[in-house]
């Protein structure tokens, strides 16, 4: 049973801390804000600042003493006055403001290094530079800073894919730097010196036509490369916090995401997420898009410094450019996990997020592929023989190949399954190098787990004592007595160094406790609830995908237990490819300009865009949570797309005998075939003691001794919470 919706008390404690930590200093007819980040969180030495000047009476503001009235400058068409304050002090920094002869307000400005930290915690080390590999030459320092770069790149009138491929070793002597190889077909680099004559126009939302020229920067921020773009014309002006005008950015920013999830220790690349081919749709519209290495999960997989990094370089471009009217986040895979979670714990960051083939987060999604490799090492050993159905049905998955093909054993629980450029030298071995990085998923977050006085690893919250596996196909009649128990018996678990054991795994109780206070799991009740989502994935269950359609339904399923409601949240599933169409697949991976992210993602984004534009119009009365839902366009709804491309639409969709579940049908996981909850966010279960009428089946006295010996202390008992399972101890937290 999923913890219940957090009490009154603990939402009225977590409201008043964001409003608290709003960088508003208010009084006297007078607003002052920190906008480009939170007050408490300013990196680097500078901090935009917007006041809303009294209609009567002179004000002036001092920084540390020194008069900074004159740095305020208007905002084209507001009564803002907005200041880029530099030359902060490390650590706190007052600013005083003051109306006429009063006493005047303070507003206190923390600031932090640029190289990071911010909330994070103390940074991983050893730590290894890959600014050469993104295109930024050796790094400078310890920290991996480089020189920032400034390249253009534009569409062709006349060029075809093939001309770049000629051009490319020639463009970068030219430009004395790495430029993207990646550019989609029929774009050239534009090199400012000598304008080419073969430059497209595009037609932008607001009617204006201007060149199709993309602006990209990339740079070093907490360590890590980021990568900024939006449409822009050598030699015309650029946005700034003070004016827009001109400018063929629509005020609007993409934060792209990255999949996957591996060990950190190193700088990492961009992926997908900064590609330009997969991102020039939201270019041509005007959006400008942003990302960051830390962003791919693939890089490493800890929401807390992915939430960092979106931070400052969120900062990054409102000092430079201006404050977006909104921020959209966009990623596939581990770059859904870092959206959800970033939503839920460290709202503001993130207006909307569109999450595609999502997970609710890494912690409970690693319990899957880990299990899986146990039970496919213990159906291997069985004494039974296994039908394809039957260790299907253990699984949980649509098939038996998910299972197989998403098997674990590798970075979730080996500390030793480091990336290729960390030398092996610096990492983990048991004997050889003790000291050395250890590279699994828990150790990664140590930060955040807390690390074992005793053997100095990571306090793990992975458990599986007491979980009945293949529990759901035994009562179901889909699998015998036998194999239920041998199953069990020989399922065992993982070493403190990703070593399959005979033993089950126990988690450290207060790992458990950790990973729920600092919202590891998601938990749904704290800025998810007033985020609007639209999930988004193409089916493909039924292809050994391990991005199965039940992960979106999991994190609804959250959502609902915590806060009564899912009216935030859209799910969209498209037609992908089905077993007898894997032609159809293999022509969508091989031409990415007809696949599905090209296709949708310019749909999906201008979607959610008018979702966040009609919540901000909104001068009713009610709740954040209630704008966002009164305020979902009236043609956005639950649905699917049929392999013709019919559209399935409607609050019913994926209810009982919908046309969508019908379509496109929902399985489970390996804990959720043990019995486990629809939430899936139980990491170790109450126990109770062995019941033979739980059991629809009947099993002999030998096969219930043998159940009682492999469940000494009881089996899972999943209609309470789990052990340590309680709400997340508030937003915004601090490592």
């Amino acid at each position: 049973m999923a913890v219940s919706a957090i009490s009154t008390l603990r939402l009225a404690f977590i409201l008043a801390a964001i409003f608290a930590c709003q960088a508003v200093l208010a009084g006297a007819d007078l607003e002052v804000r920190v906008v480009s980040s939170r007050v408490d969180d300013v990196s680097g030495s500078d901090a935009l600042v917007r006041l809303s000047p009294p209609a009567k009476g002179k004000w002036s503001a001092r920084l540390n003493g020194r008069d900074v009235t004159s740095s305020f400058r208007g905002v084209d068409g507001t009564n803002y006055r907005v200041a880029l304050l530099t030359d902060l002090r490390a650590g706190k920094n007052v600013l005083e403001v003051k109306v006429g002869e009063g006493t005047g307000s303070k507003l206190e400005i923390q600031t932090h290094p640029l190289q990071g930290p911010v909330f994070s915690g103390p940074q991983q080390q050893p730590f290894f530079c890959q600014t050469a590999a993104n295109g930024l030459g050796e790094a400078l320092d310890v920290n991996c800073n480089a020189k920032t770069v400034v390249q253009y790149y534009y569409k062709s009138t006349r060029a075809a894919a093939e001309d770049w491929a000629k051009t490319y070793d020639k463009a970068v002597q030219m430009f004395g730097h790495l430029i993207p190889r990646d550019l989609p077909a029929g774009f050239k680099v534009y090199d400012t010196g000598n304008p080419p004559v073969d430059v497209a126009r595009i037609v932008l939302s607001d009617g204006r036509t201007v060149p199709y020229i993309v602006r990209r920067e990339i740079g070093v921020i907490d360590r890590a490369i980021y990568d900024i773009r939006f449409l822009h014309a050598p030699g015309t002006p650029l946005p700034t916090p003070w004016s827009r005008r001109n400018s063929s950015w629509n005020g609007k920013l993409l934060y792209a995401f990255g999949g996957g999830c591996g060990p950190g220790y190193r700088q990492g690349t961009l992926d997908f997420s900064a590609n330009a081919a997969s991102n020039e749709p939201i270019l041509a519209r005007g959006y400008a898009v942003a990302t960051s290495t830390f962003n791919v999960f693939g890089n490493d997989c800890n929401h807390v410094l992915s939430a960092e990094a979106v931070s400052m370089v969120k900062e990054h471009f409102i000092k430079t450019f201006g404050e977006p009217m909104h921020t959209i986040g966009w990623g596939e895979s581990g770059g859904g996990m870092e959206q959800y979670l970033i939503a839920d714990n460290y709202p503001g960051l993130l207006d909307g997020i569109i999450p595609v083939l999502s997970f609710p987060d890494a912690t409970t999604w690693l319990q899957s592929p880990n299990e899986c490799f146990l039970l496919s090492r213990a159906v291997g050993q069985s004494t039974q023989s296994w039908t394809e159905a039957q260790k299907t049905a253990v699984s949980g998955y649509a098939t038996w190949r998910t299972c197989s093909i998403d098997s674990g054993g590798g970075f979730e629980v080996d500390p030793r399954h480091c990336d290729s450029v960390i030398p092996m030298k610096d990492t983990y071995d048991p004997v050889a190098r003790p000291k050395g990085a250890r590279c699994d998923v828990y150790d990664n977050a140590i930060n955040i787990y807390g690390r074992d006085s005793d053997t100095g690893v990571a306090l793990r919250p992975l458990d599986n004592v007491g979980v009945q596996y293949g529990l759901v196909a035994f009562n179901e009649g889909k699998i015998t007595a036998e194999q239920f128990v041998e199953l069990n018996e020989r399922i065992g678990g993982f070493d403190l160094n990703g070593n399959a054991v005979s033993a089950r795994t126990r988690a450290n109780p207060e790992g458990v406790r950790r990973a729920y206070q600092a919202g590891l799991v998601l938990n749904g009740g704290l800025g998810l609830r007033d985020t609007p989502v639209i999930d988004w994935r193409w089916y493909g269950d039924d292809l050994a995908d391990g991005h199965d359609s039940r992960r979106s339904f999991v994190t609804r399923a959250r959502l609902m237990a915590a806060t009564g409601s899912a009216a935030n949240q859209v799910i969209l599933i498209d037609y992908r490819a089905s077993t007898i169409d894997l032609t159809l697949r293999q022509t969508f991976d091989a031409n990415p300009d007809t696949s599905l992210p090209a296709r949708r993602e310019p749909e999906l984004v201008e979607t959610m865009s008018r979702w966040l534009d009609d919540i901000a119009a909104d001068r009713s009365p009610g709740t954040k949570a209630e704008k966002v839902a009164r305020n979902k366009p009236e043609d956005l709804a639950d649905g699917c797309w049929t392999a013709a491309g019919e559209e399935i639409s409607g609050d019913s969709a994926y209810g009982e005998g919908g046309g969508c579940h019908k379509l496109y049908p929902q399985y489970g996981s390996p804990r959720i075939a043990a019995g486990g909850p629809a939430t899936d966010d139980i990491l170790k279960c109450e126990l109770k003691p062995i019941d033979a009428a739980d059991y629809t089946h009947p099993l002999t006295d030998t096969q219930m001794a043998r159940l009682r010996a492999v469940f000494p202390s009881g089996v899972c008992d999943y209609k309470r919470p789990g052990v340590g399972q309680q709400s997340p101890k508030g937003v915004w937290q601090r490592f």
